[in-house]
């Protein structure tokens, strides 16, 4: 194992030994705007006492220039991961100098040129343990201590970190920037952005507390930024947490900067959160989109609490701050903002990627067992973020939503600025509830898997069965017509069987107002009612459910795919929540690229195409259902050139966009991708677009459409470009990634299928884990049998846990796709 991987028991020793006191990191970045300049001076002192002569530093960079240790100037004992420090005395001061580099993949200190003004951005990333690569530290959660950053940037730039700059120095064509100390934090939480944003300023004020707000993105984005509806959900959520968790806000300021090439959706760095700048929309935006960013910008807030006051001692707890930001956001958005159907998307969505991983064989319990950072860096899951939620939706429902807040309460008096573990949670919660939790823990939050409710006659059976607390809905026809809940029967399950006494009705819904965590299925008369009239059920909360089970039947091989197509197409057009209809039209997309039997598949597609377009005419003129339909035109139309010259016509001008749709450029680009990858562009058609849209996501969109061709030579060029040319941005790779696999074209990439084997392991040491996993998952064979992996898998036992992790997962998801044709064929159900 490469020194850079950490494990938890030398952690746990290291953490023993030494007890931090405080940092200060000087970073020189004034010639980050000249792009031929790889790296920057870093500088870290380090207080620190210890109880042994020897420990080490972790640091990640080109070099390391020259250490001192409690004054005397030592020999540098640097092996590229760990900077080895001995002749400690109980008390020290280290002194690192050391030469940082750029990043390109998000992690560490990012750097990006803007094409539209070519002004530099700098930000940085570092969960789980990506500061190492900025500045030499103690790399792991349970070394809090409180940080005074310097930093040296070009004059007018906007500088930003945790904390309030203290004083700002010109020096000629710079400045530098000396912050005030954070309270005790965790490395992964410190953060540094740099660079012209443009920046909106605001407050937020509670009793005796005023917090400063400010919001920030790219100059060059500055047209699109809504920083007023920003603001009000921020202000919205401050309150809601203010009352709730009885803990003012500690950090002083709160900055949310959008930031370009983000590998994530947010990070909750104290004081400076950062979000995909993918969330200042360019274009038009469906509620469902806004629904989502209020969501994560609720999310991040509450890790202001969950994860940055109160941090887990190691990762086997991350679930200890993302199942809670997960559930709050949720509970806020719902609660304090105008998206009151938060948990329909919660539900339908966000639980969907919670029982797609509890369904692989590398799933896991909650509380997880994190031997290392590689393992770490893949458990930012569907288990630890949505499952969690739903199991501390769960946990308020058993103990009191009261006793809940009440304990978090305690948890945040008595772990203030310290770190914890699932046992100092339930300890609190326990003594506000007055209930032994450590039997729910264990069903719950130690053991992995999930049950599958069925009504069986007069019982309700669960598969893997644990305690539950559900509702079964009992719905009918009103005089309208409309489905409505007639009656709803609440019920404490625990044994594989359960008798139920349920009064007739065309639809019985398990698990009704989603009050518990597992798959339903739908008895043969709800079916019947769901596939004649979806549309009549009123309940939005319940039709998301409905359009779950459905979707993870289909999943599973036991609904038809071509019966879940037909309510797709039946359904869609006159669903009114976007969040749903948006999951909907991405499941049908999905269902007929892996599920379908080769000759049903092409059928479909061009069904479905037709499907869409006549939906799009259709629909509400500016609405976000005509958006949804025209994004899912244009994925329909990557597979199939049924309407390629109306489309084409549309983007020529030739011809009208359906009234009130804005071809904004993303829209356009999906359009143009469309085209190239039924080889209806070229390359030039592409390079004029591009001429109108030279942005960054312009460009990125650009490389997309290219190496979406169906030509031997450009999926040769993109597949040489994705695993060879590390120029190329996280972005770009993913771009390039996307292209190669833009309508699957088997009979073109399948020759990659051997050599993508060849070079996982190569991939996998030279490039990081963030970039090595994109090519890992992106470029996986879509390969009509498992031979290939299943060989690679038993003649490489020895690769390291997180790389075969993934490639188990993958072969998953063909040996499911294989599975459920394999059934369509069988049963010719399927068309």
């Amino acid at each position: 194992m490469h020194t850079a991987n950490l494990t938890r028991s030398e952690t746990a020793a290291r953490s023993a030994a030494v007890t931090v006191r405080d940092y200060r990191v000087d970073l020189d970045l004034s010639a980050a705007a000249d792009q031929s300049v790889p790296s920057f001076a870093t500088t870290t002192t380090v207080t620190f006492d210890a109880t042994g002569t020897r420990t080490w530093l972790d640091f990640l960079g080109l070099a390391v220039d020259s250490v001192t240790v409690n004054g005397q100037q030592v020999p540098v004992d640097y092996d590229g991961a760990r900077l080895t420090l001995s002749g400690l005395a109980a008390s020290n001061v280290v002194v690192v100098r050391a030469t940082g580099a750029y990043s390109r993949s998000g992690e560490g200190l990012h750097r990006f040129l803007d094409p539209v003004d070519g002004s530099t951005y700098l930000y940085t990333q570092y969960e789980p343990a990506d500061a190492r690569r900025v500045f030499a530290c103690f790399e792991q959660p349970d070394m809090k201590a409180p940080f005074t950053f310097a930093v040296t940037a070009p004059a007018g730039w906007e500088v930003v970190s945790n904390r309030p700059a203290a004083t700002v120095e010109a020096q000629g064509a710079s400045q530098r920037v000396e912050f005030s100390p954070t309270l005790p934090i965790s490395t992964y939480l410190t953060a540094i952005a740099a660079g012209p944003y443009h920046r909106v300023e605001s407050s937020w004020a509670r009793d005796e507390l005023t917090v400063p707000l400010g919001v920030l993105c790219r100059a060059s984005l500055a047209g699109y930024l809504d920083a007023d509806t920003i603001l009000t959900v921020t202000r919205q959520g401050l309150d809601f947490f203010a009352e709730h968790f009885g803990y003012p806000y500690p950090w002083g300021k709160y900055d949310q900067v959008f930031v370009p090439e983000y590998n994530l959706g947010a990070m909750e760095n104290p004081g400076l959160v950062t979000f995909t700048e993918s969330y200042v929309f360019r274009g038009a935006a469906t509620a469902a989109q806004y629904e989502a960013r209020a969501n994560t910008i609720l999310h991040e807030m509450a890790h202001m609490w969950f994860g940055d006051l109160v941090t887990m001692v190691w990762w086997d707890d991350l679930w200890l701050k993302e199942s809670f930001a997960d559930y709050m956001g949720a509970l806020a958005s719902a609660e304090a903002t105008e998206w009151t159907e938060a948990w329909v998307a919660f539900a339908n969505r966000r639980k969907a990627w919670a029982y797609s991983q509890d369904q692989l064989p590398t799933t896991h319990p909650i509380v997880a067992d994190i031997t290392d950072l590689e393992a770490a860096k893949l458990n930012f899951d569907g288990i630890t973020y949505a499952k969690g939620a739903s199991v501390l939706k769960q946990l308020v429902a058993y103990v009191g939503r009261d006793a809940f807040f009440a304990g978090a309460r305690r948890y945040f008096r008595t772990h203030a600025f310290g770190n914890t573990t699932l046992a100092d949670l339930l300890t609190e919660l326990s003594t506000e509830s007055g209930r032994d939790l450590a039997g729910w823990a264990r069903a719950w939050l130690q053991t992995s898997g999930m049950s599958t409710l069925t009504l069986d006659g007069a019982e309700l059976v669960q598969t893997d069965p644990r305690p539950h607390r559900l509702a079964i809905g009992l719905y009918d026809f009103d005089d309208a017509g409309e489905l409505v809940r007639r009656d709803r029967v609440e019920l404490d399950i625990v044994a594989e069987r359960t008798p139920v006494d349920l009064a007739p009705a065309p639809l019985r819904l398990l698990n009704d107002g989603d009050l518990t965590y597992a798959k339903v299925r739908l008895d043969t008369e709800s079916l019947d009612t769901v596939q004649r009239s979806l549309d009549r059920v009123t309940d939005s909360l319940a039709r998301g459910l409905i359009w779950s089970a459905l979707w993870n039947a289909t999943r599973d091989g036991e609904l038809a795919v071509d019966r879940y197509l037909r309510m797709a197409r039946d359904f869609a057009p006159s669903e009114p929540n976007t969040a749903l209809l948006s999951a909907v039209l991405a499941n049908a997309s999905f269902a007929i690229g892996h599920y379908l039997p080769d000759q049903a598949r092409q059928l479909w597609r061009g069904e479905w195409l037709e499907s869409c377009w006549t939906t799009l005419a259709s629909a509400e003129p500016g609405s976000g259902a005509q958006l949804a339909w025209a994004r899912a035109t244009a994925t329909a139309a990557t597979t199939d050139a049924g309407r390629a010259g109306e489309i084409r016509a549309i983007l020529d001008g030739r011809a009208p966009a359906p009234e009130g749709l804005a071809l904004d450029p993303d829209l356009r680009w999906a359009l143009w991708t469309a085209l190239a990858a039924t080889g209806r562009a070229d390359a030039t058609e592409l390079d004029a677009e591009l001429a109108g849209d030279d942005t960054a996501s312009g460009r990125t969109a650009h490389r997309r459409a290219l190496a979406a061709r169906p030509d031997p030579r450009v999926k040769a060029a993109a597949w040489t470009a994705a695993l060879t040319d590390t120029a190329l941005t996280n972005d770009h790779l993913d771009a390039v990634i996307a292209g190669f696999r833009a309508a699957e074209h088997r009979e073109l990439i399948a020759r990659f299928d051997a050599e993508y084997f060849a070079n996982l392991r190569t991939v996998w040491d030279q490039r990081s884990i963030e970039l090595a996993r994109r090519i890992v998952l992106g470029m996986f064979p879509a390969a009509d049998s498992l031979d290939d992996v299943d060989r690679w898998l038993a003649a490489n036992t020895d690769a390291p846990g997180a790389l075969r992790r993934l490639v188990i997962e993958q072969r998953d998801h063909l040996a499911r796709a294989l599975r459920v044709r394999a059934i369509g064929r069988r049963d010719g159900s399927s068309r």
